[in-house]
């Protein structure tokens, strides 16, 4: 993500969580929010569709596992284009429905897909409302899989970069809250992980990969 950041860009991250990206992000004015009110966020009780932030706010925008969460994604990156400033990016990771995220998804019963709703439609329903962690794992590919329809639905968004990512790594790390039994590696095996990681999901994303990494811009002129 710090690719596309400057230490001076303005920056928001919506459904931070536990806020440790912050750990990570490199620029001097970045807060984190949460439609919660836990201590460590810089906003409380944010809802990422409807911020109540004003118009043109940041220079960026981080969604971080958290868009198969929300109820409504079309609404969701049409509130983070309205507070972005043009030329401004929102930086994805997020889930990638594999046939081993599939897979996983299948044994521990943690998250499910649904891959009938139509994501393009701002009235679509993905999950429910009522449950901040209630997950439709399917939203992201769905969204992003075919750039035509993209493109077509949010004609004010640029496709800057897409990516997918992590297997084993992603496997052995034990998950987003870390509830999940891992076994901590020394770094060289971690980067003979990585490249192992690289070879499989280069050739075979639909099979391995576990995660979407995108960057969308937000076009300078309507």
């Amino acid at each position: 993500m710090n690719d596309f950041i400057l230490n001076h860009h303005h920056g928001l991250e919506l459904g931070a969580g536990t806020g440790v990206t912050k750990d990570f992000i490199q620029s001097d004015h970045f807060e984190i929010s949460d439609f919660s009110d836990d201590p460590w966020l810089d906003h409380k009780m944010v809802d990422a569709q409807n911020t109540n932030f004003p118009n043109e706010s940041f220079d960026f925008v981080i969604l971080s596992n958290m868009i198969h969460h929300v109820a409504k994604p079309h609404v969701l990156l049409n509130e983070v284009e309205r507070i972005l400033n043009p030329g401004g990016v929102v930086l994805i990771q997020e889930i990638h429905t594999s046939l081993v995220t599939k897979t996983l998804l299948r044994i521990m019963r943690h998250e499910g897909w649904d891959e009938t709703v139509n994501v393009f439609d701002p009235e679509a329903v993905c999950n429910d409302p009522r449950d901040l962690w209630s997950a439709n794992c399917s939203v992201p590919r769905m969204l992003f899989d075919d750039e035509n329809s993209f493109k077509e639905n949010f004609p004010n968004w640029e496709l800057i970069h897409s990516n997918h990512a992590e297997f084993l790594t992603y496997v052995n790390s034990g998950g987003v809250v870390a509830k999940t039994a891992y076994i901590p590696l020394p770094p060289t095996l971690l980067n003979f992980q990585r490249k192992i990681d690289h070879l499989l999901i280069s050739r075979f994303p639909n099979i391995f990969a576990l995660q979407r990494q995108i960057a969308l811009q937000k076009r300078r002129i309507k």
